[in-house]
């Protein structure tokens, strides 16, 4: 993916028109995947016709967008498996995303698969899903705010435990002052994250807000910040594509840090392979997608709650460094890691 375009946690809101598209695919109770029309992933589950299971996924991720696209395969594999009739939607903009989810209450689906990003938000969709008696799950983010938001139950990485993992593994790096990038103020995961760092890295930990959905203007926050401290020696960003950017400012800035980075990509793979990335964290996007579409399938079926509405179901941390980027490698390049 170009490294113009943020690949995870992308903040640009969708266009008029594709926000429309999304509706009019929740009011059909259709797939945006243009899955299996003749009905075999249907028949495959024992399901059939109009007596299929109605699904509809909502997050706060961009079109196009490489991460969310994992996140999307893996809900379409479930959906294709279980027999299920998905729908994504994805928007950037808060209070789009949470009419997204009221129009799915209105159209009575059988289940509701959410993320968090900003708590406040939803938690009157949520409550609106509830009273109708739809069952909702949340992934990816709202780690800290699922249990009190009212979800089910939980599909996604403990952003804080991740955060606090990479302050541990810059520890043993012997690394002594990391600089950590939130390209969106007040985005929980990505707040927490850089949180964690600095709970248990050692050294020195600034944090640097930029403008996350304008990638020259990460790149050039990012140099000016490595030009004005040499002591800078690690550079954690917040995304694959921010990373693949932050490796460009390094070098512009004439700079000895190091970048490390959460959540994958293939081209991000291919830079821990060459060196130019030190490692990165894996919350594996694609499981995240296919747990939340087969928990609420198995809710429907079999009335099993995944975590027992006591815990959420963790999907991440994983680190990919030289030692295993290839293995991971051949799942990247399906799309699916």
């Amino acid at each position: 993916m170009s490294t113009s375009h943020p690949s995870t946690h992308s903040f640009r809101p969708l266009r008029a028109a594709a926000f429309a598209a999304a509706v009019c695919l929740l009011a059909a109770g259709c797939s945006v995947f243009g899955g299996d029309e003749d009905g075999s992933a249907a028949d495959a589950a024992g399901g059939s016709g109009s007596n299929r299971m109605r699904i509809v996924m909502v997050t706060h991720g961009d079109e196009g967008d490489a991460f969310w696209d994992r996140v999307r395969k893996g809900a379409e594999a479930a959906a294709a498996k279980d027999g299920v009739d998905l729908t994504y939607a994805g928007d950037a903009d808060t209070a789009d995303q949470a009419d997204l989810v009221r129009k799915a209450v209105r159209d009575k689906v059988d289940g509701i698969a959410v993320t968090l990003a900003k708590t406040q938000a939803m938690k009157a969709p949520v409550a609106e899903a509830k009273a109708a008696g739809i069952p909702v799950v949340g992934l990816n983010s709202g780690m800290d705010a699922w249990r009190g938001t009212g979800l089910l139950t939980y599909f996604g990485q403990d952003e804080s435990v991740a955060g606090r993992a990479v302050g541990d593994k810059l520890n043993s790096l012997k690394a002594k002052h990391a600089l950590c990038v939130i390209h969106e103020r007040g985005n929980v995961a990505v707040e927490a994250r850089c949180a964690g760092v600095k709970k248990t890295f050692e050294g020195e930990t600034e944090m640097l807000y930029v403008e996350g959905s304008d990638m020259e203007a990460v790149r050039t926050s990012v140099t000016t910040r490595l030009k004005q401290d040499n002591s800078i020696d690690e550079v954690v960003m917040n995304g694959a594509a921010f990373a693949l950017t932050a490796v460009d400012s390094v070098d512009e800035a004439g700079s000895k840090a190091k970048v490390a980075t959460f959540d994958l990509s293939e081209d991000l793979i291919a830079a821990i392979k060459r060196g130019d990335i030190q490692f990165a964290v894996d919350q594996q996007p694609y499981l995240q997608g296919y747990l939340s579409v087969d928990a609420l399938w198995l809710y429907r079926t079999n009335g099993n709650v995944s975590g027992g509405t006591e815990a959420p179901v963790l999907t991440g941390p994983a680190f990919v460094t030289r030692e295993n980027a290839d293995e991971v490698g051949k799942y990247a390049a399906g799309g699916t890691r």
